[in-house]
This record gives C-alpha cells, structure tokens and sequence, in this order.
C-alpha cells in the first residue's frame, strides 16, 4: 500500500512539474511587422501573331519582376526609376484615362494590355489606344525589351532610363 502511495505522489508531482513548465517559459520579445511592399505597377500584354505573353510588376520598395513565355527575372530599380515612371505617370494624366479602349471586333494580331498604376486599371488594345496613353505604353514596351534581352537576373533597371 505504501508503494502506491507514493506512486500517486510521484505522478502528481510530475503532472504539476510538466504543467508548470509550459508556464515558465521564456518570454520572446515581440516582432517588429514590417509592410510587405505594394505594387505600384503591373504592366500586362498578351496576344499578337507571335504570341506575346509579357509581364512586369514593380513595387514600391524598387523591387520589380518581370515574366514572360520564356524568362524570368527579378530586378532592382532605384529611387530615380521609380521617380521617373512615377512622372510618366502623372505627365500622361492616367489618372483622367478611362478604364477600358478597346473595340468590339477581335483581331488575331491585336496585342492586349492592361495597365494597373497605384490601383488603377486600363485596359486597351492596339487599335484603341488614345494618344497620352501612348506615351506610357512606348515606354514601358521599350523597358519589356530590354529587360526580356538583358543576360542578368539581378539587373538594376538604372540602364533603363534613356
């Protein structure tokens, strides 16, 4: 009887020691949540003879992705760059554009694109495009070129700007 006795005072005592480590633990400092960069531009074309597929994300921090059929590629834009399509953007008034220039008939060498600047999205197709719009599309078309040509994955887009 003495045995069982202390073999319930045995387990309770290990009961109450594991409960009381789960209380002892060692507190961490709190993490510091830092934002995860916006998107101030995703620049989409799809479509054509050739079949293009091409697109180019840029963020807020200078960080930019750029996909298409065949490459893959992160890069790295700095202030200047960023300022830069930022005055793009204004100089044109996207803002004023409307959210869609496209045409009703559908033609098999119509390249399509999207335009997503700081939220706001136009759509527009070869045949439609209006002419301050126009600007932004030259422009970013010219960066897809070069970027899509460029060897590196880590480029900074710096040789982009004229």
């Amino acid at each position: 009887m003495r045995i069982r006795n202390w073999i319930v005072v045995f387990l309770v005592f290990l009961l109450v020691s594991i409960a009381a480590t789960g209380c002892l633990g060692v507190r961490t400092p709190p993490v510091a949540k830092t934002t995860p960069p916006s998107i101030v531009l995703d620049y989409h074309r799809i479509g054509g003879i050739a079949g293009i597929d091409d697109r180019l994300v840029i963020f807020d921090n200078g960080a930019a992705v750029f996909s298409s059929r065949s490459v893959n590629r992160e890069l790295s834009l700095n202030q200047t760059d960023l300022d830069r399509i930022n005055a793009l953007f204004s100089e044109s008034q996207y803002s004023m554009l409307q959210g869609n220039y496209t045409v009703r008939h559908e033609g098999a060498d119509l390249i399509h694109y999207t335009i997503t600047y700081r939220g706001k999205t136009v759509n527009t197709e070869d045949s439609a495009v209006p002419p301050s719009l126009q600007v932004i599309l030259d422009e970013l078309n010219r960066m897809v070129s070069i970027v899509s040509k460029t060897g590196s994955t880590n480029q900074p887009f710096a040789s982009l700007t004229p």
